[in-house]
């Protein structure tokens, strides 16, 4: 998988956890429902959001660090010395 596939696929994944976030958010502030009971989901929402985010980020990371020391790797195979 070439690097413009990937950011192809790495943008349609996060439209995608945006696209559900949002939805989310928009039905939790809709739903009929008392203010404090919808301030404790969103709370909680949040709190959830924030950790998987976290995770991914920590997943992007590793899978960065795995990138850049391959392809150092790589560039000192081919130079001469």
């Amino acid at each position: 998988m070439d690097s413009v596939d990937e950011r192809q696929a790495l943008s349609f994944v996060s439209g995608l956890v945006l696209g559900a976030v949002i939805g989310a958010g928009v039905a939790i502030l809709t739903a009929p429902q008392p203010g404090r009971k919808t301030r404790k989901r969103i709370r909680k929402v949040a709190r959830r959001a924030r950790g998987e985010t976290a995770n991914r980020l920590d997943e992007l990371a590793t899978e960065l660090k795995f990138r850049v020391d391959e392809t150092v790797s790589a560039a000192r195979d081919r130079l001469p010395g």
